[in-house]
């Protein structure tokens, strides 16, 4: 048998002409990883798998939004580990995929119908309102404009319109619970690990390149975990520990009850070595959110007196202050906080130059794309270090106003369902979401936490589930009919009862 070579009789032809475009995918891989790091190779390895899954999005679009919900959790932890990576399209990447996936693969069983509720609606009306901002009078960057857009607006109506189409079933609010809970208490124990072992080498880098200025104060890390920084990992922590203390409280298995009671403690263990002090009031507004929606007068009373005294204790006393996670804590309820002064005079700043510009500066003047892409406009050079200030620069006292009263009416009307809602575990779960959601809310005060990953992606899905939650709920009994003894003297009885 002849035995086949690598090139052919003609010396000047290769036998095998796939191998050339072979070869110089491999050199250049070869380069990329000698030049980035091995974490580029990992890139490489994984690269056949997602383009595997975005496929499989066109099939069963339900594993696009799931996985969209995983990727806003170890997104930050990519883009710290594979320098120069932009981790934040992915996140486009999975919600457009599955937004295609839902339009154009079995349009029949998708039902548009469903899209025809208020949530739907509001989210469309800030879309519109964030769109006419780009005629803002100041004319602010287009670029900033894109940047700034994605994470205030895109996210939140993609987020809304696809978990409306996908989320469909009662056991989704079972696989969201869960998804957010071990992601989270996964969260909290590479936090204790950081502060317990240290950082890795490619956080240590993220570090020296600037992190360090607010991540080590008095030379004590402030943990962020695989999270973007320590105030997104102090939220989120915050908002997982009172959702888990909620659902410890519900109608389950002694099992669960402690699954749920375990993992908010160690939850809330990694909200305190953050060293965020704002995260405190997503514990504090959740669980203020808890005690209204059970409507149980008694439990109410005892749970304020718990909650008064908690916060009586950090600050009229110095109980705990061996802790350095306890200390700060306890300095976001000083009203002469160096640094709560500063965010104050800032806002005074801010009120004297807006006070003629109701419309704002425009999307992006404000933060991290208003320093990057609007450095000439006097705004940007002014720390937000709040959401609601940062939307009240961007989009003025108008935007704001609309923007505050679609967060009130969604905190109104998902209490108002739960009020209604007949199933004790379906209660329990909404209350969680609810409670979670409006902690959330208000701990955005102190920092712009609702429009950062993957605090934005829970709540906008919580906010879904809360709406689609009467569907799955126990239907309401029927009363029978009053049957007369004599159907002839039909007036003297009352049929509506």
């Amino acid at each position: 048998m002849e035995k086949k070579s690598f090139y052919s009789n003609h010396r000047s032809k290769l036998q095998d002409i796939w191998l050339i475009p072979a070869i110089i995918v491999t050199i250049f891989i070869g380069k990329s990883i000698a030049e980035k790091g091995i974490a580029t190779g990992f890139i490489f390895l994984i690269l056949p798998f997602a383009v595997g899954y975005f496929v499989m999005i066109f099939f069963r679009p339900r594993i696009g939004i799931i996985g969209f919900l995983i990727y806003c959790f170890v997104m930050p932890y990519i883009g710290k580990h594979v320098s120069g990576l932009q981790v934040g399209l992915g996140i486009e990447a999975l919600l457009f995929t599955t937004l295609f996936a839902v339009i154009f693969y079995q349009t029949n069983r998708f039902r548009k119908r469903h899209l025809n509720n208020d949530l739907v609606w509001m989210s469309i009306a800030w879309m519109i309102l964030t769109f006419l901002q780009i005629g803002n009078p100041e004319r602010p960057s287009i670029l900033g404009w894109v940047y700034e857009m994605r994470s205030s607006t895109l996210y939140w109506v993609l987020t809304v319109v696809l978990s409306f189409q996908l989320l469909n079933k009662r056991t989704d609010i079972n696989l969201f619970l869960n998804i957010i809970i071990i992601l989270s208490l996964i969260g909290a124990l590479y936090g204790m690990k950081q502060l317990y072992l240290g950082v890795d080498a490619a956080e240590h880098q993220w570090l020296e390149e600037g992190g360090k200025k607010t991540h080590i104060l008095f030379g004590k890390l402030r943990i962020f975990s695989y999270y973007f920084d320590a105030a997104q990992f102090g939220a989120s922590q915050g908002h997982l520990a009172i959702v888990c203390i909620i659902l410890a409280t519900g109608p389950y298995s002694l099992l669960k009850k402690a699954w749920y009671g375990i993992a908010g403690l160690l939850i809330f263990y990694g909200m305190l070595i953050s060293g965020t002090r704002g995260a405190l009031f997503a514990v504090v507004g959740g669980g203020l959110m808890f005690l209204i929606l059970i409507k149980q007068t008694e439990i109410l009373i005892v749970g304020a007196i718990v909650g008064f005294g908690f916060i009586g204790i950090l600050k009229y006393t110095t109980i705990g202050n061996g802790n350095a996670e306890i200390v700060r804590l306890r300095s976001s309820l000083d009203p002469k906080d160096a640094s709560l002064q500063v965010r104050l005079m800032n806002q005074e700043l801010l009120r004297n130059y807006l006070s003629t510009k109701p419309f704002g500066t425009g999307v992006g003047t404000m933060g991290q794309w208003g320093t990057k892409f609007n450095a000439d406009k006097y705004i940007s050079q002014i720390p937000p270090d709040s959401l609601y200030v940062k939307i009240w620069g961007m989009y003025g006292i108008i935007g704001f106003i609309m923007w505050f009263g679609i967060m009130l009416y969604i905190t109104g009307k998902s209490a108002g369902i739960i009020w209604l809602t007949r199933d004790p575990i379906l209660k329990n779960q909404l209350i969680a979401l609810c409670g979670g959601s409006t902690g959330i809310l208000l701990c955005s005060y102190g920092n712009e936490v609702l429009n950062t990953m993957p605090t934005s992606a829970i709540v906008y899905m919580s906010w879904v589930l809360i709406w689609l939650s009467p569907r799955w709920d126990i239907p309401a009994p029927k009363t029978e009919p009053v049957v007369p003894k004599n159907p002839k003297r039909l007036n003297e009885y009352d049929y509506s009862a």
